[in-house]
């Protein structure tokens, strides 16, 4: 029988959603599936809007439903930048926001993010300068970045939105849980600057990747984009319910946060033990590192042998890297002694 491979490659989460939430999908409602939902007659958008205006303090009116953050990246791309108007984009990061840009014929420019010696960092005073200089219609912050996985510190992300009053600011917060479970400063940030968009979702830090639901607030000038954005039948009723399940299932998130935590400090560690070998400080459930260009295609393949698959780069700036998603503790043990029984056999580490 051929061996199943395990994929981590695509930031998915290999711990699974909550118990409660495989409760909350085997539970019969047949009249959930078969209706639409009528929660606009209770002046709110839907079940799960409504409550997360709850836990996060924001108005309901100001939280947007959508099939992943990837669909409310898209959504507000198209409803806010114009032909021939410029986003900026950070320097390393997803390209799906080069091809969103390109579907509107939006012009395409980059801030810098710095390596420095383990890690990779904003450079806030280029990002205020590049702003100034192209007059961007958008900036797009992810943080954390992937794949870089580095963070904006809250107080240099007030700095740069403080700098940037006439542009729509657009934060990217798909893994911001993992290392940063506060939630407080949203509603700062969404009152505070009324141009910011933030997008979150269920798909990594909650393990819900599959059903497709993420959010994003929205700063008080950006009512258009609900508008555009405007769902009159309602959402997903079972997405809804399955994400509110994952909401109310705090414990046991926290305890796969702390294991996972622990397997990047892992892999932190081991991997730079390793000539020729260099990883770099992760905020996200994923680890970035270089490794000598001439080993992804050896290293690819002996990881495919033994049935595991990560991300091998291959971008103008990030060509000689891979990007290691973090599984279960056990998938993590395992890749990690394969990639140090690869270079015992192969000696690469006595030839860097």
């Amino acid at each position: 029988m051929k061996k199943e491979l395990i994929y981590l490659d695509r930031n998915e989460n290999h711990y699974g959603p909550a118990p409660a939430v495989f409760k909350a999908l085997h539970k019969r409602n047949f009249k959930k599936l078969t209706t639409y939902s009528r929660d606009f007659t209770r002046g709110v958008k839907s079940r799960l809007s409504e409550r997360l205006s709850q836990l996060l303090g924001i108005e309901e009116k100001q939280i947007l439903l959508g099939y992943g953050a990837e669909d409310l990246l898209k959504q507000a791309v198209h409803c806010f930048l114009s032909t021939g108007e410029t986003i900026l984009v950070p320097q390393y990061s997803w390209w799906y926001y080069k091809v969103i840009a390109d579907e509107v014929g939006g012009i395409r420019k980059t801030y810098p993010i710095r390596e420095e010696e383990y890690q990779f960092k904003y450079d806030i005073d280029a990002l205020v300068d590049a702003y100034r200089i192209h007059n961007p219609a958008m900036v797009l912050i992810s943080t954390p970045n992937n794949p870089t996985g580095n963070s904006i510190s809250l107080m240099d992300l007030v700095k740069v939105l403080e700098a940037m009053p006439e542009a729509i600011v657009v934060l990217d917060e798909a893994y911001t849980l993992f290392a940063n479970p506060d939630t407080s400063y949203l509603k700062m940030l969404v009152e505070r600057f009324p141009n910011v968009l933030i997008t979150r979702t269920f798909s990594k830090f909650y393990a819900l990747a599959g059903i497709r639901i993420g959010y994003a607030l929205l700063g008080k000038q950006l009512s258009e984009l609900n508008t555009f954005s405007a769902r009159y039948l309602g959402y997903n009723r079972l997405s809804e319910r399955l994400a509110i399940a994952a909401l109310d299932s705090l414990e046991y998130y926290e305890d796969m946060r702390r294991k996972m935590l622990a397997d990047i400090d892992m892999f932190f560690t081991e991997l730079n033990q390793i000539p020729g070998i260099k990883a770099y400080r992760s905020e996200t459930n994923f680890i970035l590192c270089r490794i000598p260009e001439n080993m992804k295609k050896p290293l690819d393949e002996y990881l495919r042998m033994h049935g595991f698959i990560i991300k091998f780069m291959n971008e103008d700036d990030l060509n000689s890297h891979i990007r290691i998603t973090i599984g279960t503790q056990e998938e993590n043990r395992q890749l990690m002694d394969l990639i140090k029984s690869f270079m015992e056999q192969t000696n690469y580490g006595e030839l860097v």
